[in-house]
């Protein structure tokens, strides 16, 4: 059920979004040269997979949890998507092709040993990863690793269609505010 929910959703959000991201796309040459950012990260039954998002760090930023990043690095077109979450959309496509789905925990990088073992001890891993979710809404990021291994597990067995749209709709309203940068 949520499988079909993120095809559709994703699909016809690329469609419909297609002016949104051309535009950030332009903008984003002038920004950083470099407007699409790729990175890898743990997915579901800790395989790994390309996450994709508009770029909000200079090009030069080195490879860490955005709470481990330097506020320095985020450029003002990044300031801009972060805040209205933009930066997340390219992410419909990695929902599209299954490596993530609309809600579920957000995708870690492989170096976060701390967090990668807090999510096995409450088995995260066992569902796709998000664009949104519980911790998200409840402004958790990954510098609370325990903490967030717990909220995602809640999240998990508590998923509803009713909490899967719940996420979905705080996100978009404004509820959290992304991950923390020093």
């Amino acid at each position: 059920m949520y499988r079909l929910i993120d095809l559709l959703a994703s699909f016809f959000g690329l469609v419909f979004a297609l002016p949104v991201f051309l535009v950030v796309y332009l903008i984003g040459l002038f920004d950083t040269g470099s407007p699409i950012f790729l990175q890898e990260r743990v997915g579901k039954d800790k395989k790994p997979f390309i996450l994709v998002k508009f770029r909000t760090m200079s090009v030069d930023t080195q490879s860490v949890a955005s709470h481990l990043a330097s506020q320095a690095s985020i450029t003002k077109l990044g300031a801009f998507l972060r805040k209205t979450k933009l930066d997340e959309l390219p992410q419909l496509w990695n929902v599209l092709k299954g490596e993530m789905s609309l809600v579920g925990p957000r995708p870690n990088l492989f170096n976060q040993e701390e967090l990668i073992q807090a999510r096995d001890a409450k088995n995260v891993y066992s569902v796709r990863p998000g664009i949104t979710g519980l911790a998200q809404i409840q402004n958790i990021d990954m510098s609370t690793p325990e903490k967030l291994a717990k909220t995602d597990s809640i999240m998990i067995k508590k998923m509803s269609l009713k909490n899967y749209f719940l996420y979905i709709v705080k996100t978009v309203t404004g509820s959290g505010s992304g991950d923390a940068v020093k």
